[in-house]
């Protein structure tokens, strides 16, 4: 029997053999044998608890930080759609549906005067994404703003969890691993419009020039080191000192204006680009006596030979 005649009745879209590379940032990885899209979140409630337990659920968001294996991704994905991607204000607090982009976040916050959000306008990713991972640039985390999420558990419960509850660390949390985060609520601190864009102004144009944001990339490659250990050095600087900049396995590259990303120079594989990181993070212990660690979040499985 295939997987899709396993799977309950939906209300949102549900498809088999479905490709991952055109909603991946790097444009590689191979198809998700189901591809679901629910309707709303009583819809993702009831695909979660009625789906067999042996059954892998795995969900994607925009993967501007996710390396899709080419042999693609067993049982199902789940990608939360526009009805997910919504905001609203009140006061001083913002509630965003976890779909939403970081980008719109910090900008809808602008509008409202509300300052604190603005380096979601230097992150390239979702929502979703940036409660799992507490994700942040230039001095500022989510884990600053962050006053509580909703999430569905793969029983399908409705859960909500307090910043408490997600105990958050550098690019990281406690949060359960089946958790799929469906709404986040905000604050921050009164500003005028006028001030919270300028600054939001400035994030986008450092990351401009820091950045290869025109390129197939997926963000930062792998997380800062313990400064202890690197000497106080970044990851982009191990790198540069272990000669990672620019280096090269077949269509993958580590970028000539910022070594921490990884780029597909048009005919990368899924396969080149991991092995690009991993012998990057050879060379850099070989080299520079530090262990590199991903951040980029790596799914799905080998193309077998």
């Amino acid at each position: 029997m295939a997987l899709i005649d396993r799977l309950p009745a939906v209300r949102g879209s549900l498809k088999a053999n479905v490709p991952l590379a055109p909603y991946s940032w790097l444009r590689v990885g191979g198809p998700a044998e189901v591809f679901f899209m629910p309707k709303d979140e009583a819809d993702l409630a009831h695909f979660l608890s009625s789906t067999p337990d042996d059954i892998p659920v795995q969900v994607l968001g925009v993967a501007s930080n996710t390396l899709i294996r080419d042999g693609g991704v067993r049982g199902v994905v789940i990608r939360l759609g526009p009805n997910f991607a919504k905001t609203e204000i009140e006061g001083l607090r913002l509630t965003a549906g976890t779909a939403a982009l970081d980008n719109k976040v910090a900008k809808d916050a602008a509008k409202a005067g509300i300052a604190g959000l603005e380096f979601y306008a230097g992150i390239p990713g979702t929502i979703g994404g940036a409660l799992r991972m507490n994700a942040g640039c230039y001095g500022a985390e989510t884990k600053d703003v962050l006053i509580e999420a909703v999430a569905i558990d793969r029983r399908g419960r409705r859960e909500v969890l307090t910043h408490a509850d997600f105990n958050f660390r550098y690019r990281g949390s406690d949060a359960a691993k089946d958790l799929i985060f469906t709404q986040a609520v905000f604050e921050g601190q009164a500003d005028s419009p006028a001030a919270v864009t300028e600054r939001m102004a400035a994030i986008t144009a450092k990351r401009e020039e820091s950045q290869p944001i025109r390129e197939k990339t997926g963000g930062s490659t792998f997380k800062n080191p313990d400064p202890e250990v690197s000497g106080g050095r970044g990851a982009w600087q191990v790198i540069d000192a272990a000669g990672g900049r620019g280096f090269r396995v077949g269509g993958a590259q580590m970028s000539e204006k910022h070594c921490n990303f990884m780029i597909n120079t048009g005919t990368a594989t899924a396969s080149d680009l991991e092995t690009l990181g991993e012998t990057i993070r050879e060379k850099v212990l070989a080299s520079e006596g530090v262990q590199l660690e991903w951040e980029v979040k790596r799914i799905g499985e080998a193309l077998c030979a």
